[in-house]
């Protein structure tokens, strides 16, 4: 296939090639939006850990990665006859001018909050435009599709905007202990899946709360456990390893002192 004049039309044309029935790739043909849809999640996660990780050429094929995932459902969409990829484009090129009068239309805001306002508001009136019954709720329009933290955040911003919200961090952390106390209660007590499940969520929904009211990323932070989590975890099995022992065969009081010392050298810099 010989090249076209810009990347973005090789790779739409190589979808193409890849969905043909007639010498495509059978994996390819064989999807659909539904089957392709947690790849798409997947490949937003890998971005955002390659700019966790300051990786530049990773972050780079990461968001050629994502960029397929979108060349890909466009061409599904394409050949059912909904729609393209120019489509995709110019749905969003119009869209970031109509949403940025202050841009491109000369109008005035005063800072990032009125800003962000105004991005709501106009988002409400594309959906009275469309017609049909509107949803009037200040909650309306949070994707359902989101990873239920990043909803979470969404939602208790959404709500804060009309003054449901606490007035600093402190009572945050009351609401935390009275939660963790009753998710302590549910365990206790074992009436249920489906109750430790409910007690659960409210001290998840805090965590959430705790982290918009200190400005930090919900997913980051999990990030940076997660990572913490696994580096000392692997330091603990080369330590054992070292002393001719395997992490299974140990107790849970003789792991903990590898998890320990893995901390401790990674506080005094050793690791």
């Amino acid at each position: 296939m010989a090249d076209t004049a810009s990347p973005i039309s090789r790779l739409v044309q190589i979808m193409a090639r890849l969905r043909d029935p007639d010498g495509g790739c059978p994996w390819d043909v064989e999807q659909d939006f539904a089957s392709i849809a947690p790849y798409t999640i997947e490949e937003a996660y890998e971005v955002a850990d390659a700019i966790d990780r300051g990786d530049m050429d990773d972050l780079k094929d990461e968001l050629g990665d994502l960029l397929l995932q979108v060349v890909f459902h466009a061409r599904m969409a394409e050949e059912a006859g909904d729609f393209a990829f120019d489509d995709v484009v110019n749905a969003i090129c119009d869209k970031m001018v109509r949403r940025h009068p202050h841009v491109f239309a000369g109008a005035m805001v005063s800072g990032v909050e009125e800003q962000t306002l105004a991005w709501e508001e106009g988002k409400r009136q594309e959906r009275r435009a469309r017609g049909g019954a509107v949803d009037e709720s200040a909650l309306a329009g949070i994707a359902r599709g989101l990873p239920e933290w990043q909803r979470a955040i969404k939602l208790q911003k959404r709500a804060a905007r009309v003054g449901f919200d606490w007035p600093d961090v402190n009572p945050v952390f009351d609401k935390l202990h009275e939660e963790i106390d009753e998710l302590r209660a549910e365990f206790a007590a074992g009436t249920g899946h489906e109750a430790l499940e409910d007690e659960l969520g409210d001290v998840l929904f805090v965590c959430a709360n705790l982290s918009r009211h200190g400005k930090v990323d919900f997913g980051a932070s999990l990030r940076r456990a997660n990572a913490k989590f696994e580096r000392r975890f692997r330091r603990m099995e080369v330590m054992a390893a070292a002393d001719g022992v395997s992490l299974s065969d140990l107790s849970l009081e003789a792991q903990d002192e590898y998890w320990n010392r893995a901390k401790r050298e990674e506080k005094a810099g050793a690791v």
